[in-house]
């Protein structure tokens, strides 16, 4: 299994630090996220039914005319390799590591993408996985250029998989909308933005055979009945959508501006994440992570993630600890 954020056990043991004492900015995941009321005893006695309110919220939400609930957008990430023949896969790279991982499981021939060279090179595939944006750089692309690439997959028969995890801040720029085109798969999380990553909540929006065939692979009670009661009212949650959003994006501002301010200009990002190129990045992580602060390691290329801190006191420690390193 490949190694993610949030490991703060695995931290405490190794740094002899409680886990209370950690500030943990290593996943992404928003610190002020929805607000979980009390649940009904019901949703935790009876089997999850699939007319509960779930999809007809997350079809309004999403924009989408089509959509399947999941354990998170993991479960697809790992189920679709299995719906295709093997065949030539491009991903774009780095990445969520996820995904070239699945596919190259599932006996496909998986080639790594670069961002910058992607539109030269999107030909040539069966399928085609994008981040958008990207995790961990930020990078973006334009719909009308991902809508390109994806006729082009399309006409050979082939899939595009765009992963809009970290994309609920800046919903217009989802892709959600036209998934009602053959091949487009657009996966989406409660996870990042809604800050309910422990409800291994998502969905795979796309054409309904593809669907059917992935629920199929799935089996039945996909998702949990209390994670489909939360799910529900979240994303019926307008007013606290609205206002979150713009806290993450100037929260995000904020977080880029702080790491600036100390000689460690971004790379990349978003507005849940900032993203730091750094030859010393493996030395920085441990330094901070010495001061009780996680963040998420990447070897390739050297870099470190840097998610959100949480109240005005996080904020003044990530400031005090990152004067104190020593790059």
């Amino acid at each position: 299994m490949l190694e993610h954020g949030g490991r703060l056990l695995h931290a405490s043991q190794q740094y002899g630090i409680a886990l209370a004492d950690w500030l943990d900015l290593s996943t992404g995941i928003n610190p002020q996220g929805w607000p979980v009321p009390e649940l009904p005893a019901a949703v935790w006695s009876r089997l999850p039914e699939a007319a509960d309110g779930l999809v007809s919220a997350a079809r309004d939400y999403y924009g989408a005319a089509h959509v399947l609930p999941l354990a998170g957008s993991q479960a697809a990430i790992q189920a679709l390799p299995h719906l295709r023949r093997r065949g030539r896969v491009g991903v774009l790279s780095p990445g969520y590591a996820e995904h070239a991982h699945a596919w190259r499981q599932a006996g496909h021939n998986v080639v790594p993408l670069k961002a910058e060279t992607l539109s030269r090179e999107l030909g040539p595939f069966d399928a085609a996985v994008l981040i958008q944006p990207n995790n961990p750089t930020g990078t973006r692309f334009s719909k009308e250029v991902v809508l390109d690439w994806h006729a082009t997959l399309a006409g050979r028969g082939g899939w595009l998989v765009v992963d809009e995890a970290f994309i609920d801040a800046t919903p217009a720029d989802s892709l959600a909308p036209f998934t009602d085109r053959p091949g487009l798969i657009v996966l989406r999380s409660l996870g990042k933005f809604f800050g309910l990553a422990g409800a291994r909540v998502g969905f795979a929006l796309a054409q309904p055979d593809l669907l059917q065939g992935l629920a199929e692979h799935l089996g039945p009670w996909a998702v949990a009945g209390p994670s489909r009661y939360v799910a529900e009212q979240a994303l019926r949650d307008t007013a606290w959508q609205a206002s979150a959003r713009a806290q993450v994006q100037a929260a995000g501002l904020r977080l880029a501006e702080l790491l600036r301010r100390h000689g460690l200009a971004p790379d990349g990002g978003c507005a849940l994440f900032q993203w730091l190129r750094h030859e010393s990045a493996a030395d920085l992580h441990k330094q901070l992570a010495r001061r009780g602060i996680l963040t998420r390691y990447f070897d390739e290329p050297a870099s470190l993630r840097l998610g959100l801190p949480g109240s005005e006191a996080d904020w003044s420690r990530l400031d005090a600890a990152l004067a104190e390193l020593q790059a």
